[in-house]
């Protein structure tokens, strides 16, 4: 049953949000079981050095848990830890970004999660909360301040992840161990690891005349939303809309794309799958070592 939270302008400040706005102009990010779809304005954007992440400049410094964002502040360490689930999607409302967020029945109203999406300059015009049996849900319907519509930046819905996940490790440092960003951030960093040769899988598939379907299936890592969208769109090739899932240490993305308004030809397609491996099978090649 759908409930309608109270209130969205209470809230405590988060120290490193300024940081990660100024951050989000020009770095990327990376996710927890985070599914986002976009509808991208395609136009060309810049991506700075593999060393220059907006993952790099967030300070993420575990807290004690407070009262508004503690769901059931009973839970032992010897609890089940649930699957950390951020959900960014592009397509369900025409003029905003719904933004929805699970980490089982912990989380509380989020009310500093909202404030830190303020101050990347952003306005949660909506919120509500829903229970089902994988626990409980916040749901956001978020715009630009500046303009009153939905995100479209590759870079700022990147940076809209970045600053959830952040949250949600400082709030519930038990989330890390599920979460990618767990390795470098994390109180308990993941004792999995993924072979990206092996994690990598890439598919491309007509969707009509006028489109194709691409799916990528890879080994999460900072910064991979913003740079899809670069290896994409750097062969001239658009992105219409998509949606993104990084489960644990997986990301899963499914982008709608065409060249010149049609779909993409099969020597196209060859051309685009090769890209895409060569560079998420070698996230670390240096530009300079070429």
């Amino acid at each position: 049953m759908a409930m309608t939270v109270a209130s969205l302008a209470v809230g405590t400040h988060l120290s490193d949000n300024n940081s990660i706005m100024k951050a989000s102009e020009s770095r990327g990010s990376m996710g927890t079981l985070i599914r986002s779809s976009f509808g991208f304005a395609t136009k060309p954007f810049s991506i700075l050095h593999k060393r220059q992440r907006l993952s790099s400049v967030a300070t993420i410094t575990p807290r004690a848990s407070s009262a508004t964002a503690v769901e059931d502040p009973s839970h032992s360490e010897a609890d089940i830890i649930p699957t950390p689930v951020v959900i960014i999607d592009q397509d369900s409302d025409p003029s905003a970004t719904i933004v929805e967020i699970t980490f089982g029945d912990r989380l509380g109203a989020l009310l500093d999660t909202i404030n830190a999406l303020k101050n990347l300059g952003l306005n949660v015009v909506k919120a509500n909360v829903f229970l089902d049996s994988s626990g409980k849900h916040n749901k956001f319907a978020i715009t630009k301040a500046d303009t009153g519509r939905k995100v479209e930046d590759p870079e700022l819905l990147e940076a809209i992840r970045l600053t959830i996940i952040n949250n949600m490790i400082q709030y519930h440092p038990e989330s890390s161990a599920q979460l990618a960003m767990g390795v470098a951030f994390g109180v308990v960093p993941p004792q999995q690891q993924v072979d990206v040769d092996v994690a990598t899988h890439i598919s491309i598939y007509d969707d009509g005349p006028d489109r194709s379907l691409l799916y990528v299936e890879t080994a999460d890592r900072p910064g991979l939303l913003v740079d899809l969208v670069k290896i994409i769109t750097d062969i001239n090739i658009d992105v219409k809309s998509g949606e993104f899932d990084t489960e644990g240490l997986l990301a899963k993305a499914k982008f709608h794309v065409s060249y010149r308004d049609k779909a993409i030809i099969k020597p196209l397609q060859q051309v685009l799958g090769n890209s895409l491996r060569y560079f998420l099978r070698r996230p670390t090649t240096e530009e300079a070592s070429f």
